[in-house]
């Protein structure tokens, strides 16, 4: 059976006066599927993401998320998407257990199905002495997995996760991504942008955007190979030499 396309984009643009940040992207993300999105500071990927969220009015091309177009239809896309952005989603004086529960209440959920499963990842992520503790108060790695459980407490069709492993050590990198792989087992597709190239090996498939354009697309290992390159380090390396622009 085919699996279901969650996203899917045609020509996606965006320009700012003279400038193309964003240049007539296509490409597919499929059910359940791991996509990276990746490239240098300044490639266009968080202008993407934006657009893909419904945040950034595109200036052409096409773009269906979770089944919704993102020009007509952002309001009702955003009850279907979660989302982690570069720096903190959290309230910092509410508690782990009012954040989730306010962004739950957001998200539309019902107060006695918010209860459950606040409760539920609360003792899923093992944070119960913490849950109740400001979350400027909480280690780093601790705020970055809440934020994720938060971002699909409602159960998303799609969670788009922009560098979310950013200043934290590799074992807690690790176990982020364990979650990740643990959301995808339940059909979540992920979208992930990261500056770790490790971590592109951890996705079913990783796009590589040079000059706000989309240079490579497939599996970390068909790249490697079609590279002759051993990492995606390397890929990367390979690709970020092409690029005309500076960092934006």
């Amino acid at each position: 059976m085919n699996k279901l396309i969650t996203i899917e984009t045609r020509d996606l643009t965006k320009r700012f006066g003279n400038f193309t940040a964003v240049d007539a992207i296509s490409f597919k993300v499929y059910e359940g599927e791991i996509f990276g999105f990746l490239g240098a500071n300044g490639a266009g990927k968080t202008t993407a993401m934006r657009m893909l969220c419904g945040l950034l009015t595109p200036t052409s091309g096409q773009a269906l998320v979770a089944g919704y177009d993102i020009y007509r239809q952002p309001n009702q896309l955003k009850a279907h998407i979660g989302y982690m952005s570069q720096k903190f989603s959290l309230y910092p004086n509410l508690t782990a257990r009012e954040n989730m529960t306010f962004y739950a209440g957001i998200y539309g959920m019902k107060r006695k199905e918010i209860g459950d499963k606040v409760h539920s990842l609360i003792k899923s992520l093992g944070v119960e002495k913490y849950s109740d503790m400001q979350v400027h108060n909480l280690p780093l790695g601790w705020k970055q997995k809440i934020s994720f459980m938060t971002a699909i407490i409602h159960n998303p069709k799609i969670v788009f996760l922009d560098e979310p492993t950013g200043g934290v050590d590799p074992i807690t990198r690790r176990q982020f991504w364990d979650m990740i792989y643990e959301a995808a087992d339940r059909g979540i597709t992920v979208f992930v942008t990261t500056h770790y190239m490790d971590e592109a090996e951890y996705c079913d498939r990783v796009s590589m955007m040079v000059d706000g354009a989309i240079a490579a697309l497939d599996t970390p290992e068909a790249l490697k190979t079609r590279y002759s390159v051993a990492s995606m380090n390397d890929v990367f390396i390979q690709l970020a030499r092409k690029a005309n622009r500076s960092a934006v």
